[in-house]
């Protein structure tokens, strides 16, 4: 009686499922105007998802079996309490999980193995899809084109009926990635598309990729923004500077408000900058703001990297590891990320910025972004390489090429973005864009590469002015680029520029040159 009831309720679902639905933001890490929060929206109208807007949904997370229970019995709308108490040996009969995992199993759609439910257990996508196909009766016989699915794979039944009732649409050659982890995402899609037949694709989606990208014990920090700015100190923030503090951040927005005497107030109170992917450690949170250090911007007093303040929302936790990915260092002055349907903008990045590589095709890399699973990269604004340590080494050429295409953009404190530079984070960027990880302030730049004397100077060399006629601390740095020349940028009220080194003050205070190539 209970399976005849459980037909009927779920043709009802699929009948009454609401069409007219306003998308309000379900989740804090899932934009509103996303397909993922219209099928969240529609599984929350039938109470199977719990509208949160002020936490996390980690779409990109695996599912457990616990998490897959607990989808499956809310959007069915079943009475948690008609069910039969089971015994498990590893879930008491008052855990607040029970009445969940009781519906499961008496609905015969789950059931525990060794006496044991293993409600945290993760499911790989076959696991998960030969439950949530039985699970709502979907039956159906089509041809597979997954190149990875034998015809004597288990999952088989269950994929050829996801494929039936148009639940998943692949693409000639896809791969469905059978052992991978089914992340919480793809299986609420699934279970949304099941409901509703007006979020089924009605083309080749993109693949499900056999990521690189692992899940570790560990928690690594990430910076979620196209770039922010680390502070000397927590809440120095003004009411001009939002754009740089909001996320997403709105930097030509923020750049272009400030005037010059504002600039000017940044010196001193930034210090640096980190772009969208780059590595920190948290050091210290006061409130909304947190003091990390940014991993590959070397200071020799602190081995963890370079610190400063950022916004709490500009950093994102995660426990993957991309050390097996490649990587494409952003070569574009900047460039657009894109949603997997390659046509709409998820956000603008700088150059020099390093993500890693999962796929790619003829047009686009299919890159991991740090809290928001996987973007499509132009591979004409990009380039990939196996690990960092593969990046071929640059000619001067290169390099001095290279920061002439900055020649003109106006001078940025602590700037190491394309949207401002200054003296020292152009080159930093340069370089790194090249595989070379130069340190990041002038001064230490000074104490790295390789001595050179004034007369032994060569196109790509950096030099150095300090006070105190060239013997005190190092203030300044600039690009040689040949006949005395430099290209640098100068301060705040400046731009980047190209002029002579042996006039005025530069001549004045030249202090020596180093060689990183």
């Amino acid at each position: 009686m209970r399976k005849i009831l459980l037909q009927i309720g779920v043709i009802c679902f699929l009948l009454a499922a609401a069409t007219n639905i306003g998308y309000a933001q379900m989740f804090s890490d899932v934009k509103d105007d996303s397909k993922l929060n219209e099928e969240l929206t529609v599984l929350n109208n039938l109470g199977g998802v719990v509208l949160s807007p002020n936490d996390n949904f980690r779409a990109d997370d695996p599912i457990t079996r616990y998490e897959v229970a607990e989808f499956i019995v809310r959007t069915l709308q079943i009475d948690l309490e008609m069910s039969t108490i089971p015994t498990y040996l590893d879930i008491p009969a008052d855990d607040s999980r029970m009445p969940v995992i009781a519906a499961i199993t008496e609905l015969g759609m789950m059931t525990g193995f060794e006496g044991k439910f293993n409600p945290d257990a993760k499911l790989s996508r076959a696991q998960a899809v030969k439950i949530l196909v039985p699970a709502f009766q979907l039956s159906g016989s089509e041809a597979i084109p997954y190149t990875d699915i034998t015809k004597n794979h288990s999952a088989v039944p269950a994929i050829q009926a996801l494929i039936a009732n148009k639940i998943v649409y692949p693409a000639k050659n896809q791969k469905f990635n059978p052992s991978e982890m089914m992340t919480r995402g793809d299986f609420v899609s699934y279970l949304a598309r099941i409901i509703e037949p007006s979020l089924r694709p009605t083309e080749p989606e993109q693949p499900v990729f056999q990521s690189c990208v692992k899940e570790t014990a560990k928690k690594r920090y990430v910076v979620d923004v196209a770039v922010t700015n680390l502070w000397n100190k927590p809440n120095q923030a003004r009411a001009v500077d939002y754009p740089s503090t909001k996320n997403p951040v709105e930097m030509q927005k923020w750049i272009s408000s400030l005037s010059l005497s504002q600039k000017k107030w940044l010196v001193g109170r930034t210090d640096t900058q980190a772009l969208y992917g780059d590595e920190v450690s948290l050091l210290e949170t006061k409130g909304k703001w947190q003091r990390v250090a940014a991993k590959d911007q070397y200071v020799p007093y602190l081995k963890a990297g370079y610190p400063g303040w950022v916004p709490q929302s500009h950093v994102v936790a995660t426990n993957k590891n991309y050390d097996d990915c490649g990587i494409a260092i952003i070569t574009a002055d900047k460039t657009n990320l894109l949603e997997k349907d390659a046509k709409t903008k998820f956000l603008q990045i700088s150059y020099a910025t390093i993500l890693p590589v999962i796929d790619e095709t003829s047009k686009y890399y299919y890159v991991e972004t740090p809290g928001d699973g996987v973007k499509l990269l132009k591979k004409s604004a990009a380039k990939s390489y196996a690990s960092y340590s593969d990046v071929p080494k640059p000619t001067a050429n290169t390099i001095i090429n290279e920061a002439k295409r900055y020649l003109g953009l106006p001078y940025l404190w602590a700037g190491t973005s394309s949207w401002g530079y200054d003296c020292s984070g152009i080159l930093y960027a340069v370089f790194r864009t090249h595989g070379i990880m130069i340190p990041r302030d002038s001064f230490y730049q000074a104490t790295g590469g390789k001595a050179v004397a004034k007369k032994n100077l060569k196109p790509g060399d950096l030099v150095f002015f300090a006070y105190n006629g060239g013997k005190g601390k190092v203030y300044h740095v600039g690009l040689y680029i040949g006949d005395g020349k430099m290209l640098h940028a100068p301060h705040y009220a400046s731009k980047v520029k190209i002029e002579s080194m042996n006039n005025g003050v530069y001549k004045k205070n030249y202090s020596g040159a180093r060689r990183y190539l």
